[in-house]
């Protein structure tokens, strides 16, 4: 196995003479019928989102330009967040979605596919588990958009499509579910105390493999 990709990200103005980055992955084994993405993805297949906790672990190198441009530092009083500072909101722990997945998949037998939203957002991580000839139409208003990414998008003049190309905007995971069965899902995913929503379904794809509509409340 090799560890390779966005776990060896060159960051010069992150890194100074002397630092180190530490890593690590880990390696699985499942049976070969139970592997995702699933091979019988199909148009019509409900998209469920998983709330985020915030901005996790991507997008921080567009964070600290915000940071920069807003003139306070990491000690200040969050403007958005009420007796914390801007420092322990940025970096609220990143929501691990493991177990309550694994809880849902077993006890419903209708979960398909699974996208980590990361580095990349939407826009690169949901084509990952999508057969060829499916797009993901996604109806953004759905999406609980925690206040942080209101406060970078508003003080960072960055553009709604740039936000969803870097940020998880307060999807964490994308679930695909089979047709019909997305409320037994959300209810098994609920039950394990994540927020879970509608966020969509599969169509046939034209053009891009991720369609949005509605608008994101930034």
């Amino acid at each position: 196995c090799a560890l390779i990709g966005g776990e060896t990200a060159e960051m010069p103005g992150m890194y100074q003479a002397g630092d180190y980055d530490l890593a690590g992955f880990a390696v699985g084994a499942a049976e070969r019928g139970e592997l995702l993405p699933a091979t019988d993805i199909k148009e019509g297949d409900a998209l469920i989102g998983l709330a985020s906790s915030g901005v996790h672990s991507n997008g921080f190198s567009l964070v600290r330009k915000v940071i920069q441009l807003s003139g306070l530092s990491l000690e200040s009083p969050c403007p958005f967040a009420e007796g914390e500072s801007l420092a322990e909101v940025l970096l609220t722990p990143t929501r691990i979605y493991v177990k309550p997945v694994l809880s849902a998949m077993r006890a419903t037998g209708s979960i398909k596919a699974l996208a980590h939203i990361t580095g990349g957002g939407l826009t690169e991580n949901v084509p990952r588990v999508l057969p060829n000839g499916l797009a993901a139409k996604v109806d953004l208003s759905r999406v609980p958009v925690p206040a942080v990414f209101g406060w970078l998008a508003r003080t960072g003049g960055i553009a709604e499509k740039e936000m969803i190309r870097t940020f998880n905007c307060g999807i964490g995971m994308v679930v695909v579910a089979k047709a019909g069965e997305a409320d037994k899902v959300m209810e098994a995913l609920g039950k394990e105390g994540e927020t879970a929503f509608m966020l969509g379904e599969l169509v046939a794809r034209d053009d891009d493999a991720v369609v949005t509509h509605g608008r994101l409340a930034l």
